[in-house]
């Protein structure tokens, strides 16, 4: 697929950010991206790869004045932001960037939404996830199409930052129902998901994606086959007791970084935040890989 406009995307140098240009690339768009000056060596080779096939470097911030922020958006008639942090860029950086795209003239702006779905929850259910929908409510007012790409919970994340798997104690841990089914996709088949998104002039609302609805059982019993290891599923508690948790260590630190993890637990655990219904077959093109692959690939080798 080629196309004559351009793609603006905030956030490349994140986890998820630079992926989707690579997938927007792929693609034939072309693709300009806000870079903030001084980038780090690591970063800035991943940056210099993407450039090398055909990505557009602009230096800015998302929370620079619209106007200069308007003129590095340029004539982008899309615009993607990936950005993560705390409410100074998810809410007021967010709110920045969409006034700068309005200024701009661009038609569309994907938030950086990519999580489980945000539309059934409360704000105080999860405060990265109500940064993201008071930033929505902020900008609810823009003539911009606004389209949303959510994905559930990230392989990587769940096998990583939630701390559910403890690879040397061997054991897989989870609160609340584990039959409970959760929606997850890996970081790279969300930023194809959300190039296919980008690139389709009739996507509208909220897309929601996986690439794999399984319960922690069939996580748990995933990871056991991947891996050809034996891992003891652990109970930490009902859901109620991780609501519970969830306060006393609200309570204990300044902090919210410390305890979000959990709150997504809860928000997938209870069942709040699934997907009714998957977008997948609008974009058979993108053929999302299985957790199983996945973690044969990720796993250490123990």
């Amino acid at each position: 697929m080629t196309t004559a406009s351009t793609i603006f995307v905030a956030g490349v140098t994140g986890l998820l950010g630079g992926r989707i240009v690579s997938s927007l690339l792929d693609e034939g768009a072309s693709v300009r991206a806000l870079v903030r000056p001084g980038t780090d060596g690591g970063k800035k080779a991943a940056l210099t790869a993407l450039q090398a096939r055909g990505l557009e470097i602009v230096e800015g911030d998302i929370t620079d004045p619209v106007e200069k922020l308007a003129a590095a958006i340029g004539h982008a008639t899309t615009v993607i932001s990936a950005i993560q942090g705390g409410p100074d860029l998810v809410i007021d950086g967010q709110v920045n960037l969409v006034r700068a795209a309005e200024q701009a003239g661009a038609r569309r702006f994907i938030p950086s939404d990519f999580a489980v779905d945000i539309t059934k929850l409360d704000d105080e259910d999860n405060v990265m996830i109500g940064w993201r929908r008071q930033a929505a409510a902020a900008y609810g007012d823009t003539g911009l199409d606004v389209v949303s790409v959510l994905n559930g919970a990230f392989y990587e994340v769940m096998i990583g930052f939630l701390g559910l798997v403890d690879w040397a104690a061997g054991t897989v841990s989870h609160w609340g129902d584990p039959d409970q089914p959760l929606d997850m996709t890996s970081v790279p088949d969300t930023a194809a998901f959300t190039a296919a998104v980008a690139l389709d002039p009739q996507a509208k609302g909220t897309q929601r994606f996986a690439g794999e609805v399984l319960s922690m059982r069939g996580f748990h019993q995933t990871l056991e086959r991947a891996t050809g290891r034996s891992l003891t599923l652990k109970n930490l508690g009902t859901a109620d007791e991780l609501r519970a948790e969830i306060t006393r260590q609200a309570a204990a630190t300044q902090n919210p970084f410390e305890y979000v993890g959990l709150q997504y637990q809860w928000c997938m655990v209870t069942g709040k935040a699934k997907f009714d219904n998957l977008d997948n077959a609008k974009y058979p093109q993108v053929k999302p890989g299985s957790l199983e692959d996945f973690v044969r690939r990720a796993a250490p080798r123990v």
